[in-house]
């Protein structure tokens, strides 16, 4: 588990440190500032010239020697304001770069950057982290090769112009070698392409500055996932309340106001609805001597009697005699058996609504 969180903590150390060089390099490249060009002279003498202004002010070209990282002598007040955020550029001697030929496969285009650092220290008499270098446009050969010019100086002699550059809070600092007289090189080669300054005076500590933006959103990201639980459940709970009322309101407007409790719904549905009991008494008094029912159906306010009797069509007159009953017909027709001496008969009727009352 240590091991694991260890390699966790090493991948997102280097993905700071990626991001943080891409941000420097992005505000050293475009964030707005003066543009000055110092040249070097005989005995370590650097002219300061100013190549470009914001504001359009004009600055007399500045000679001076750097002495433990700072100009001496001191600069003026308006050169000290003009380094501040500037991009300082400076091109190297001839004779303090070592400039190398090489070649590559033609495959090898996309890979240059990662082939170079690896070699450094075979191409150069430094290793990577104690030189400055870079590699001029490669061009296609005849032979299906490119070609290119490594440009590579020793990083002891730019650190000076960096702690010049670090001293006088400029923004960003450049270094170019320039080819010696008879090279075939168009142009000249940048070395060191270094972010220095964040506005404030002192170096920029962008992975500080990232690990506290990403602590910040993780932190807001926490509170969120929190505050939208606590809420969520809230909110969940007020909702089932809501439409437990919703479902009593709904029930009691289809209740009535008179029929609200389960004892009146009974009261109600006994004082509506036939009594099956009652319904065979009332038949009992009313079919004669001789008659049997076989069966008996209810069905709301009406009734069905199926049986055996004498006389079929005199059932009919007795049973609209009963209060109970009314509208008596047969529902079907009347048969009689073969081995039976009285008649099938099927009669329906309906029950009066002072059935109920009177149950």
């Amino acid at each position: 588990m240590i091991s694991v969180l260890s390699e966790a903590k090493g991948l997102f150390d280097e993905w700071i440190a990626t991001v943080a060089s891409a941000v420097d390099s992005a505000v050293g490249r475009y964030a707005p500032g003066r543009h000055i060009v110092l040249e070097a002279g005989s005995d370590g003498l650097l002219t300061a010239k100013l190549k470009s202004s914001q504001k359009g002010e004009a600055l007399s070209d500045l000679s001076f020697r750097i002495s433990g990282g700072r100009p001496n002598p001191p600069l003026p007040s308006n050169w000290q304001s003009a380094f501040r955020g500037s991009h300082v550029e400076m091109e190297l001697a001839p004779d303090q770069v070592m400039f190398r030929p090489l070649d590559f496969p033609k495959q090898a285009a996309d890979f240059l950057d990662a082939m170079i650092h690896t070699q450094i220290d075979r191409l150069t008499p430094w290793s990577a982290d104690a030189a400055v270098f870079g590699w001029s446009t490669p061009s296609a050969n005849p032979h299906g090769r490119i070609e290119l010019t490594l440009a590579a100086a020793s990083r002891q002699e730019v650190e000076p112009l960096i702690q010049l550059a670090t001293a006088l809070n400029a923004q960003s600092l450049a270094v170019f070698a320039a080819p010696p007289a008879g090279n075939e090189l168009a142009g000249r080669i940048k070395v060191l392409d270094q972010s220095l300054w964040s506005g404030s005076g002192r170096m920029m500590d962008t992975s500080r500055v990232l690990r506290t933006v990403l602590l910040s959103a993780a932190l807001s990201a926490a509170i969120s996932l929190v505050a939208a639980l606590y809420f969520g459940d809230s909110l969940d709970s007020e909702q089932q309340a809501l439409m437990q009322r919703i479902s009593q309101r709904r029930a009691a407007l289809r209740l009535g106001p008179d029929g609200g409790s389960a004892f009146g719904l009974l009261a109600k549905r006994k004082q509506t609805s036939p009594s099956t009991v009652v319904v065979l008494e009332a038949l009992s008094k009313a079919l004669p001597d001789g008659t049997f029912v076989t069966e008996l159906r209810i069905d709301g306010d009406k009734v069905q009697v199926v049986g055996m009797t004498q006389d079929a069509p005199s059932l009919i007159r007795l049973i609209e005699k009963s209060p109970q009953f009314e509208r008596a017909t047969f529902f079907a027709p009347t048969t009689r058996a073969q081995n039976a001496s009285g008649e099938q008969f099927h009669i329906e009727a309906r029950i009066t609504p002072s059935f109920g009352s009177k149950t």
